[in-house]
């Protein structure tokens, strides 16, 4: 962004790179460039870690999307991609990538399906935003999506946002005080 005023002390301009574990930087760098289309921009390959110090010879690959944001992946040689949390369904960790309408996310879903990727939806949610999911091979789940609703349905949304968070946080607690014997 080339905007002439600086943001205020604390403010996030936007992501920069979603990093995650990858099995294979070359499998990898195929998924992601070839059959999604991000390009590779830099490789960083190091023996020590520069924020800890600690010796983990690794390889971190960075794909560039379209906003100038990236995904990022660390191969460390052994084989090995991030291990599924035990304690949380396959379906709730991911991360979602915006197209710019429909028709991409059909394209994008018609391109998955002829690299042979199983591909979930495409799935409404709520007329808010409309997508499809699938796993790259180092487990990751993706999703790609588009914004359907106008600009009238999100400021809607956004004004009963935090009303909405309320409910659930009661409803939460008093599941979790049932659950506890608590009365």
């Amino acid at each position: 962004m080339n905007n002439t005023l600086a943001a205020p002390v604390g403010t996030v301009l936007g992501l920069h790179h979603f990093a995650w574990r990858a099995r294979d930087a070359e499998e990898t760098r195929h998924f992601y460039e070839d059959v999604l289309g991000l390009p590779l921009v830099h490789v960083i390959k190091k023996d020590y870690v520069p924020s800890t110090g600690e010796y983990c010879p690794y390889v971190h690959i960075f794909f560039r999307m379209f906003d100038g944001s990236h995904i990022a992946f660390f191969d460390l040689g052994d084989g090995q991609c991030a291990a599924p949390s035990a304690n949380t369904p396959a379906w709730v960790n991911h991360i979602a990538l915006r197209v710019e309408s429909r028709t991409k996310l059909a394209e994008m879903k018609a391109r998955l399906i002829d690299h042979n990727v199983d591909v979930i939806g495409v799935t409404d949610h709520d007329g808010y935003i409309e997508s499809i999911y699938f796993f790259d091979p180092n487990g990751l789940r993706l999703e790609l999506t588009t914004e359907v609703a106008s600009a009238e349905v999100v400021s809607g949304f956004a004004q009963h946002a935090h009303e909405q968070l309320a409910q659930w946080t009661a409803e939460s607690a008093k599941r979790k005080a049932a659950s506890q014997g608590v009365a």
